[in-house]
């Protein structure tokens, strides 16, 4: 047993009669995804079931480990038990494929889902934080992963491998935790302490913010992936920032729109622009409609919200931040 099974509340209650389960399919990991539910209902009961004598009874019998209308799983789950202790439960093998992000990092990723409450409780919060940066370091330490090959769904819409969720980055930042911090976390406890991030030079123009038109210096993207020539040969508008953690958007001529997360530390500035939109935060009852009637004037007009934000349906979420045209 590893230190991190010792230090983790983990069990495993595999969901034989789920589709992703039954479909057999198997993957070699090559990153891990975190998620969190988008329902305020931190207990476990609610997606794992049946009742093994710790999760208690799910009144409702709506749980996953059954036939569903649609395949969907995740390899594991963190809540809490009847008792209100917190709990991982493992509920696919680490090597099948789930479907839990709508693109490609389904055939590439672990996945889990952080079960949420009113996102509200620090307390709740640090304790399923905690839990996650233990089973993160448990699966990199089985699959020889590092906490680079760690995003959240966010992340991987921006990485375009993943549908547009806004989770967890809606929850986290409430309480002064992001995905460099839990990067950070896991790296501390893989063994390797975390430098002192060097002092940069200011750079010609000040620090770089959302709508910067900025040209690209590193080679990588900020999850590792090598960037094409054809894209460093280019200016591009930042969308938005958040520590050493830029997305870049379109570029100059607004003929290539990229949504890719580099480091702040590799862009440098190209000269000023201005911001060609605004940027809306969704919040609970806000529909594509209703925000186009506020910010376009007329709620005919959403689909071009649909269109700049590459959006495959109408549906969005709270937290999710949506780009509105000038």
């Amino acid at each position: 047993m590893t230190k991190e099974e010792a230090t983790m509340n983990l069990h495993k209650l595999i969901f034989t009669n789920n589709a992703c389960y039954k479909a057999g399919r198997k993957i070699t990991p090559k990153g891990i995804m975190v998620h969190s539910t988008g329902a305020n209902n931190p207990w476990l009961k609610r997606y794992v079931g049946p009742d093994d004598g710790l999760l208690g009874k799910n009144q409702y019998n709506n749980h996953w480990n059954q036939p569903m209308d649609r395949e969907v799983c995740v390899h594991a789950f963190i809540g809490k038990l009847a008792d209100g202790t917190v709990a991982t439960y493992q509920t696919l093998p680490w090597d099948y494929r789930g479907w839990h992000c709508a693109g490609s990092g389904n055939d590439t990723h672990i996945s889990f889902e952080i079960c949420e409450d009113g996102l509200t409780d620090a307390a709740y919060l640090d304790k399923v934080y905690n839990e996650a940066v233990d089973l993160c370091v448990y699966l990199c330490e089985l699959y020889g992963l590092t906490e680079q090959d760690i995003i959240c769904h966010c992340e991987g819409h921006d990485l375009g491998i993943a549908s547009n969720h806004a989770d967890v980055l809606h929850w986290w930042p409430k309480h002064g935790k992001n995905m460099d911090t839990f990067r950070a976390a896991v790296k501390d406890k893989l063994g390797g302490s975390v430098p002192d991030k060097p002092v940069e030079p200011e750079q010609p123009g000040g620090k770089i913010k959302a709508g910067d038109l900025v040209t690209i210096t590193g080679t990588k993207y900020y999850g590792g992936q090598t960037i094409p020539a054809w894209v460093r040969k280019q200016k591009w508008y930042v969308y938005e920032v958040s520590g050493d953690r830029a997305v870049i958007n379109k570029n100059e001529s607004g003929t290539n729109a990229i949504m890719s997360p580099v480091r702040v530390s590799d862009l440098a500035p190209a000269g000023s622009a201005a911001v060609t939109y605004r940027v809306h935060t969704v919040v609970k009852g806000d529909t594509l409609w209703g925000i186009a009637e506020k910010y376009l004037g007329s709620g005919v007009r959403y689909k071009e919200i649909k269109t700049l934000n590459g959006l495959d349906s109408d549906t969005i979420y709270s937290g999710q931040k949506l780009k509105i045209p000038n």
